[in-house]
């Protein structure tokens, strides 16, 4: 089997199996898988190759941008424009209906972002991303000192252009992602192998932070990217390939990839078919839960 099952919950979500099937390969390093559900083609970068690509099932693998100023994560806000953090700039920028590009970040406090690294947008336009200095080292980014003195997690109001941060303990912040209900923001941290999750007030803002749940495993991989599904079920990558967690933390189990998985998203006409970003390849399988429509 290609799978962990550490739950009986697990074959209701993904299944007994999740066999997983290679798209196109030979990319230097994937990363920030987003599928466009109107028009049926997923988008994702690679850093090292600092171009982002787009692929369908007529046409494979196409060119979405070059240069991608070493695009990382991506996700698509409301009405279907695409937020994308780059490793190369420190900037989280926006690409419009039209295809323009809007600069939405690059500075905290007056000093330059360290690398934004993933992102997800709230229903009301509330953007949340995380800024760990992955992007400031050799082959993920550009090398060069941090100017901040912490790796954060911040807000962002689009509208107004004001940029909260709300923790600045972690060590790499990573992947991140909201609930169904959007009354509570996790963000995993790499190098703690641990998701925490706080309460989302009101004005977007967060509070009472606390450990979650830490993924663990004897195969290799690290908390990377970190998404829910329609059933409030959320996956988060991590040693062996990607993890699945119940909505009570519990590790349900684990769908093994051929590579060390950095991110993932839904997609194909019913979302339930998982596509996969991990090492040089794009890869899929299928699960028994979809995904979200984002817009």
């Amino acid at each position: 089997m290609n799978v962990e099952i550490r739950d009986d919950r697990f074959r209701d979500v993904v299944g007994d199996d999740a066999p997983v099937e290679e798209v196109a390969g030979g990319f230097e390093f994937t990363e920030g898988a987003m599928w466009h559900h109107v028009e049926n083609h997923l988008i994702f970068s690679d850093m090292p190759g600092n171009i982002m690509r787009k692929w369908t099932p007529e046409n494979g693998i196409e060119t979405f941008r070059q240069p991608s100023n070493m695009a990382n994560g991506n996700y698509y806000d409301k009405q279907g424009r695409l937020v994308t953090c780059e490793h190369a700039t420190s900037r989280l920028t926006r690409t419009e209906l039209d295809g323009s590009i809007t600069i939405l970040a690059t500075h905290y406090d007056g000093k330059e972002l360290n690398s934004p690294n993933d992102v997800i947008v709230k229903s009301d336009g509330t953007i949340y991303f995380t800024d760990p200095s992955f992007g400031r080292m050799d082959y993920y980014g550009v090398p060069r000192d941090q100017d901040l003195a912490f790796r954060g997690v911040y807000k962002l109001d689009p509208g107004t252009g004001d940029l909260t941060l709300l923790a600045d303990d972690f060590d790499q912040p990573n992947g991140l992602t909201l609930s169904l209900d959007e009354e509570l923001l996790f963000v995993n941290d790499t190098m703690r192998a641990h998701i925490r999750v706080f309460d989302v007030n009101e004005d977007g803002s967060v509070s009472n932070g606390r450990e979650w749940a830490t993924v663990v495993g004897d195969r290799d991989g690290l908390a990377d990217g970190m998404k829910i599904d329609s059933g409030g079920n959320l996956y988060c990558t991590g040693p062996g390939g990607v993890q699945v967690f119940a909505d009570d933390a519990t590790c349900l189990g684990v769908i093994y990839v051929p590579q060390g998985v950095t991110n993932f998203t839904w997609g194909d006409d019913d979302l339930r078919t998982l596509y996969i970003d991990a090492g040089t390849s794009l890869y899929r399988t299928r699960v028994k839960v979809e995904g979200r429509e984002l817009f």
